[in-house]
């Protein structure tokens, strides 16, 4: 018991520490990047629907008709990805007999779905904590990458699954003021240490060395994949094989595309996937240093050959158009969302219900979202333009009554 208890200290102090050691409760969405961000599956805990942080955002009640466009998006699609989140909602209380409802609905007239959210929710404008309703949106999809179960002189790149020595550990079972908050690192000894960083990941020979999931072709792919969170391998047999989130080494996401801006080598407009791309293409000798700047490692799990779409962090799969990526301190995870926004780097109307079924953290704030595009280059265009300016409204059942989480 003391051993445990030492350990935990340890790994306490690590946290407080430095910030390249600071732990990461979802997967690498930790800042604002130019580049896309990852998907951070079933990483961070839900925090109840009734309970809300005033230091993150507040919930504003609001009249139907104060969002813009509700009555023209066709809702049909959002309904079907609510019940993906009421496979999970159902056991939860406030969400119960809403759910129960949404469950038994036999029409697919857009007139009737439409009575049933008004009859059976509220609508909440999200208003950040500085007062205003304005947040960033951006865009993430699902990639293909060309791959193989076996190493080869051309697929030398591997894709890792968790390793056993990684350590999970609960802060808040030893210290309650540390409720949610986690750690990662390794026994070395007796000591509780950092994980491996990219670099150390990636070196030769690497310490994981036996965990090679996948193997895939290019390196910057797969340092996409990881910011992605989610993506389909296709083998030379024609095999598609879908990979999923599982872990992270616990370092923070340093975003390669402002460290590029910031040493010149690229504007700022060109910052972008599609940019940094181009500039790994061009520099073949610089990539793998400017790679290992950002320590942050993702690990990954094979999902089932018939799920629909990558899981989100609700546990659900997700839908492309309809899914978003928020932030679960100020939107309950499985909610109805209403966003007004623009299309990708254009000033054209995007007025769409879509379903709160993801997390990240570099969606951090009230109104700031990460809009699923799908699969696809179509998806991987939108997502890698997107960078927009919008406004959230979140769908309560009717009888809701909101809490107030005051952080000590």
């Amino acid at each position: 018991m003391k051993n445990q208890i030492r350990i935990y200290i340890v790994v306490f102090i690590l946290l407080l520490s430095a910030c390249s050691t600071r732990p990461i409760i979802s997967s690498a969405k930790l800042e604002e990047p130019l580049e896309p961000v990852v998907s951070s599956p079933s990483a961070l805990p839900i925090i109840p629907p009734h309970v809300i942080s005033p230091d993150i955002a507040t919930l504003k009640i609001v009249q139907w008709n104060v969002l813009p466009g509700w009555k023209d998006d066709d809702i049909r699609l959002a309904l079907k990805t609510f019940l993906h989140s009421c496979s999970v909602l159902k056991n939860q209380k406030i969400w119960a007999r809403v759910c129960k409802r949404a469950t038994s609905m036999q029409s697919n007239s857009n007139t009737e779905l439409r009575k049933f959210f008004e009859h059976n929710f509220k609508p909440y404008q999200v208003i950040n904590s500085n007062g205003s309703g304005n947040g960033l949106i951006t865009g993430y999809y699902e990639p293909l990458l060309k791959g193989s179960r076996k190493l080869s002189e051309r697929y030398r790149f591997p894709i890792y699954t968790v390793p056993k020595d990684l350590l999970n550990v609960d802060l808040g079972a030893l210290y309650p003021q540390l409720k949610n908050s986690r750690v990662r690192g390794r026994l070395e000894g007796q000591r509780v240490v950092p994980y491996y960083s990219r670099a150390e990941i990636e070196a030769d020979p690497s310490p994981l060395r036996g965990y090679e999931l996948l193997w895939v072709e290019d390196a910057v792919e797969l340092f996409f994949l990881q910011i992605q969170g989610s993506g389909r391998i296709e083998t030379d047999n024609g095999e598609i094989i879908r990979v999923g989130y599982h872990n992270q080494n616990g370092y923070s996401y340093q975003s390669i595309g402002k460290l590029l801006v910031k040493r010149g080598e690229l504007p700022l407009n060109k910052a972008s996937m599609e940019g940094i791309k181009a500039w790994g293409l061009r520099n073949p000798g610089k990539l793998k240093e400017l790679l290992h700047q950002n320590p942050s490692y993702v690990f990954f799990r094979e999902l089932p050959a018939n799920v629909f779409g990558p899981i989100g962090a609700l546990g659900v799969p997700l839908t492309a158009g309809r899914s978003i990526a928020i932030d679960p301190r100020a939107v309950p995870q499985g909610a109805p969302i209403f966003l007004s926004t623009t299309w990708p780097n254009s000033h054209k109307k995007l007025n769409r219900l879509m379903v709160a079924q993801d997390t990240g953290g570099a969606i951090k704030g009230g109104v700031r979202g990460d809009f699923f595009w799908g699969f696809g280059k179509e998806a991987a265009k939108q997502a890698g333009r997107m960078r927009q300016i919008g406004k959230m409204w979140v769908f309560m059942p009717s009888d809701y009554e909101p809490r107030i989480r005051y952080n000590k």
